[in-house]
């Protein structure tokens, strides 16, 4: 059986093979400088930034933890995938739009437990003879004289 092939099929076949050759020489010469640099740091714990660890996780994940073993001589396959797991999460975790009124500031509310407790006698006087009996029967854990008395 012979395969008939045309002329543009056998020089895009033979580019195929250069530019296949040629990717298999750099990576080689990529892994062989990462050698020669891991040597040179050899006993010395690298640092790397999380710029860094996002752009190994991106291009590790890629390859997977089997295209990784050959090829990671900083940190192992495991550390890469799991950085990238790590990248992953963050990129989830949010705090949801609830609906309904937002909360009051911290600091507002400190301010109103000190002003009702420093200022007991404010409840005194014709406003507090008319409203007492509504005053004590609306007053709970969410308001100022429950939240100044707990």
């Amino acid at each position: 059986m012979r395969a008939d092939f045309s002329p543009l099929q056998m020089l895009l076949v033979t580019l195929a093979g250069w530019v296949n050759r040629h990717q298999q020489r750099v990576i080689e010469y990529l892994v062989a400088e990462n050698r020669v640099l891991k040597d040179q740091v050899k006993g010395r714990r690298l640092r790397l930034t999380d710029d860094q660890r996002r752009r190994l996780a991106a291009r590790g994940r890629r390859l997977g933890r089997r295209g990784l073993r050959p090829m990671a001589t900083i940190v192992t396959p495991d550390t890469i995938l799991r950085w990238h797991r790590q990248l992953i999460a963050q990129k989830w975790t949010f705090t949801p739009n609830r609906p309904g009124r937002p909360g009051i500031m911290t600091d507002l509310a400190a301010l109103i437990v000190r002003m009702a407790t420093e200022n007991l006698g404010w409840e005194s006087g014709a406003y507090s003879e008319r409203s007492t009996s509504s005053w004590r029967t609306t007053t709970g854990s969410g308001t100022i004289r429950g939240s100044a008395t707990s």
